[in-house]
């Protein structure tokens, strides 16, 4: 009898526990289709206020970057962001690295379906060098860009900065606004105290441009104890050499990506005609600096503290490589391709040459 109650009772929780199983099959099965049916939640966008004075709605998080910019590529790089960059343009080739990332095509005119292709998050652009109709077919694509706008070393500082934040990354862009800073403070205090160099900056050699006073460009001569012969409210200024030879710059400074191939170029300036009547180029007061002096972003630092060693050695106890003033560059920036300007607008210089009979520059 004992027996017949413990194999009733034992029989009774097999089939309890087999009820428990089917009734917790049974829910499982019921949230999965249930959970099918939720919608999924929808986008999550930031709104942020470009430099271009626009209200720009972002995805969140931002995790595909499209840069249309030179300047732009490298800050996403120095920000540590690359990995999220899926395009950029022709012409963006620092670090090495950029030039293997899908190609857009030109600043001016990219390709709307390549980027389209590549679904970016944001494309970064630049207010003076990328067209407004790029940023209006951009617009109707339902592809969000975001616009930065520097004219000084200073706002280049805060637009890296700016520009972290609205990538996510503001720790970043706070660690190399403080380095830039830093930089430029220490080699204030070389140079602090010395007379400016009167310099002529050449953005090309025939016909003869130079930089206005206005631009990134002047203020990072002013940064590296030079201040620029030409005073001029336009950007990029057309100089006779007559003027320039009534100015008499102490320096002539070129930009280019690689010094070596830049020097004898700069040499075969004094052989063109009407370029004896400069003193500094029948005495070869020449500085040939990186390129990254045309680009407003983080390594326009670089190209700041070494144009101030070749114009002002003393103050860093080195002397003259030769006797003729120009110092050799201490760090030639790796990038073999030719250099490119990304802050002209677009209806000024289709492209440039950095230095007399160097290579063509595009934007």
């Amino acid at each position: 009898m004992r027996f017949l109650k413990e194999f009733a009772s034992q029989r009774f929780r097999i089939a309890l526990c087999g009820a428990i199983a089917i009734l917790l099959s049974w829910a499982a099965t019921t949230c999965a289709q249930s959970g099918s049916s939720i919608p999924a939640a929808p986008p999550v966008f930031r709104e942020v206020t470009d430099e271009a004075g626009r209200t720009v709605r972002i995805p969140q998080p931002v995790r595909r970057i499209v840069s249309l910019a030179p300047s732009l590529t490298e800050t996403v790089y120095a920000l540590g962001l690359e990995d999220h960059l899926v395009g950029d343009t022709d012409y963006c080739d620092y670090p090495p690295e950029a030039q293997k990332k899908t190609k857009v095509g030109g600043g001016i005119n990219p390709s709307l379906e390549e980027i389209a292709s590549l679904h970016p998050d944001i494309v970064l652009v630049t207010k003076k060098f990328n067209r407004l109709e790029t940023v209006h077919a951009l617009e109707t694509l339902g592809i969000s860009s975001y616009a930065t706008d520097p004219h000084t070393v200073d706002e280049i500082i805060a637009s890296s900065k700016r520009l972290a934040d609205v990538l996510g990354a503001p720790e970043a862009g706070a660690s190399i606004a403080e380095v830039m800073q830093q930089h430029l403070s220490n080699l204030q205090e070389h140079i602090g105290a010395l007379p400016p160099k009167r310099v002529l900056f050449v953005v090309w050699s025939q016909p003869l441009i130079s930089v206005g006073k206005g631009t990134f460009i002047a203020d990072a001569l002013r940064r590296a104890g030079a201040v620029s012969v030409v005073d001029s409210e336009q950007d990029w200024p057309q100089v006779s050499l007559e003027e320039v030879a009534r100015l008499q710059p102490d320096f002539l400074v070129f930009a280019d990506s690689h010094s070596d191939s830049a020097s004898p170029a700069v040499e075969a300036l004094a052989t063109l005609p009407g370029w004896s009547i400069v003193d500094a180029v029948g005495h070869r007061r020449f500085a040939v600096i990186s390129e990254a002096v045309n680009r407003p972003a983080p390594r326009i630092v670089s190209a700041i503290e070494d144009l101030a060693r070749q114009l002002h050695p003393d103050a860093f106890g080195e002397k003259p490589k030769n006797s003729k003033g120009k110092m050799e560059k201490e760090n030639s920036p790796p990038s073999q391709r030719r250099a490119s300007h990304d802050s002209y607008s677009p209806h000024a210089l289709e492209g440039y040459l950095t230095i007399p009979g160097g290579q063509a520059c595009a934007h």
